[in-house]
């Protein structure tokens, strides 16, 4: 007989009593789940995106309670009444469980954070008092763009990269320093500057802010508000895209839609659109085909606001229910044109060259393009599949020679180049260099490129490719779904944790220099450097830190107070809002 059936024939005799039966099957399913998730982790490694590890080992989990849960009540000798004590334990305390606990957010590989039902999120404890004395006086500095500016999402050129200074790699000797930090509404928004004030998106409680605070004291100088709550369980609460600055002037994409131009000196709305309402588009379509709420950030040039569509809209025909862009003047606010078909997904438009010709490039759903700028037409489309609701695109597509596109993306997606031509006769065409599903996975982030690699998190990995034709050149460091910034000749990387770390841009492997805890918290927001401030947020704190560069560096200090390093409490928007 063997160990198996020896077990089946003991258990099932009905002589063991059933408290004792489940307490031993309690530690044999805890153990076969760790054992099942260490194999997992070794057979499968680092090949599969590190959520669907972590779906396929709830299942087996699942898989392993329910097995003997149904031996028990269907192939055992216990009495009818232990069976039926056991199914209602069973079920008394998944009832209790959902009663009692809700899901908070879930981390970027679907690990959930649970709390109780009854308590509220943090962004809904924010109170709302009144404006810190003083700051109405802060808007007499200067609003002028300067080089030192990070004026929108992924910094002056949308290459998350910054070339005019290199960073001081002895963090042993000269220390990162704190030099103000304060709680701030949820959303994934990332910080864009000029001159010493640096503005974000936030949520606090059932208002959606645009946010402007001085850099080099922290204090919230003012606030635009919306009554609109984007959440999700998977995408969490607020929104996620980062305001763009030009002129003096500030423009915001909400995540239901809502876009703005606000005087930055003032606080002043100077027009502001309801993108859905723009097209006709019925929110509750939305929320379901765009499901983790809009995140592109508004392309701004000399004469416009050009922004992701969206839809379906209900005015337009069967064929183009959706518009992929939308392009409003930037003075007024009336619409210039529409462009596109596809539906969007949760990257920015960015204005670059190729093949000598100006163009928005732009990652939609399904596809990437290059439209016209003066008129939206459509020059050029690639294939690059993908749903906004389940394997959706958040990586720039980004140019890497005049006729050169790369792109990345998560889900097993991976990396390609494709070549971009235009021919005699005017016709467009895109024909792919290569393709790469195992490297660059970049879910929720973007690479940098330096000297012919491309850097970035690849399912939470850092990882470093040969641009020319894919090749890893190494991979190593876990940081979760974090953000990379190239600044010089060293990576930023701030971990999904909240810890900052400098890394070389070694194309021989990965060799981390120094780290500090930035933040506390889940964090997918960008990173933002301005002159030697670092600013760092996610959902819950922001954070300012002096960093060291060296002295060949010309870097601009932006001036600092008096007052030491502080942590402060929550900074209040009430009697701010101007609308």
């Amino acid at each position: 007989m063997t160990h198996v059936a020896r077990l089946h024939s003991f258990f099932s005799s009905g002589h063991v009593p059933p408290r004792r039966v489940w307490v031993t099957m309690t530690v044999l399913v805890l153990a076969a789940c760790g054992v099942q998730a260490d194999l997992l982790e070794r057979i499968v490694g680092s090949a599969i995106d590190k959520a669907v590890s972590n779906i396929v080992t709830l299942i087996l989990c699942f898989l392993n309670i329910l097995t003997p849960m149904m031996w028990f009540l269907l192939k055992s000798n216990y009495s009818r009444r232990s069976k039926i004590n056991l199914l209602l334990g069973v079920l008394s305390m998944v009832a209790l469980g959902a009663l009692m606990f809700r899901v908070e957010r879930v981390s970027g590989d679907l690990v959930p954070q649970f709390i109780f039902r009854w308590s509220a999120s943090p962004d809904q404890l924010l109170s709302k008092a009144v404006a810190i004395p003083g700051t109405e006086n802060s808007q007499a500095d200067s609003w002028t763009a300067s080089d030192s500016d990070f004026p929108g999402f992924l910094g002056p050129l949308q290459d998350a990269s910054l070339d005019l200074f290199n960073l001081d790699p002895d963090w042993e000797s000269h220390p990162p320093r704190l030099l103000w930090k304060h709680d701030i509404g949820a959303g994934w928004s990332a910080m864009a500057t000029c001159g010493d004030h640096a503005v974000t998106l936030e949520q606090r409680g059932e208002e959606e802010l645009v946010t402007c605070y001085s850099i080099a004291t922290g204090n919230l100088e003012w606030s635009v508000a919306e009554q609109t709550r984007h959440v999700t369980v998977l995408g969490g609460v607020g929104p996620r895209s980062t305001p763009t600055i030009r002129d003096g002037c500030v423009y915001s994409t909400g995540a239901t839609g809502w876009l703005h131009a606000i005087n930055g000196a003032d606080g002043k709305v100077l027009w502001k659109k309801h993108i859905l309402k723009e097209l006709g588009t019925d929110p509750d379509a939305e929320a379901i085909a765009v499901a983790w709420g809009r995140a592109g950030s508004p392309l701004v040039t000399s004469t416009q606001v050009i922004v992701p569509g969206g839809g379906p809209a209900a005015n337009l025909g069967k064929s183009d229910r959706f518009v992929s862009l939308i392009s409003f003047d930037r003075t007024t606010g009336a619409e210039r044109w529409r462009a596109g078909s596809e539906q969007i997904s949760y990257a920015s438009p960015s204005l670059v060259t190729l093949g000598g010709v100006d163009q928005v490039l732009f990652v939609c759903e399904a596809t990437v393009g290059g439209f016209d700028p003066q008129d939206g037409r459509r020059l050029w489309n690639f294939p690059w599949p993908g749903h906004s609701n389940s394997n959706a695109s958040c990586s720039q597509a980004r140019v890497i020679s005049p006729t050169k596109v790369f792109l990345s993306k998560g889900y097993g997606a991976g990396a390609t180049v494709f070549d971009v031509a235009q021919s005699s006769d005017g016709e467009w065409s895109a024909h792919e260099q290569w393709n790469d599903k195992s490297v660059l996975r970049t879910k929720f982030t973007n690479v940098v490129l330096y000297q012919e690699a491309a850097f970035g998190l690849s399912d939470g990995i850092l990882e470093c490719v040969r641009i020319s034709d894919g090749k890893r050149l190494w991979k190593g460091g876990r940081y979760g779904q974090g953000q990379v910034l190239r600044v010089g000749a060293w990576l930023l990387v701030v971990a999904e944790s909240g810890e900052v770390v400098l890394v070389e841009t070694s194309q021989k492997g990965h060799r981390p220099r120094g780290r500090f805890q930035a933040v506390e918290g889940q964090t997918w927001n960008n990173l933002c450097l301005v002159g030697n401030r670092l600013l760092v947020r996610n959902a819950e704190e922001v954070a300012c830190w002096e960093l060291s560069f060296e002295s060949s560096s010309d870097v601009k200090d932006i001036p600092a107070v008096d007052n030491p390093p502080q942590e402060r409490g929550d900074q209040t928007t009430e009697g701010l809002n101007n609308s």
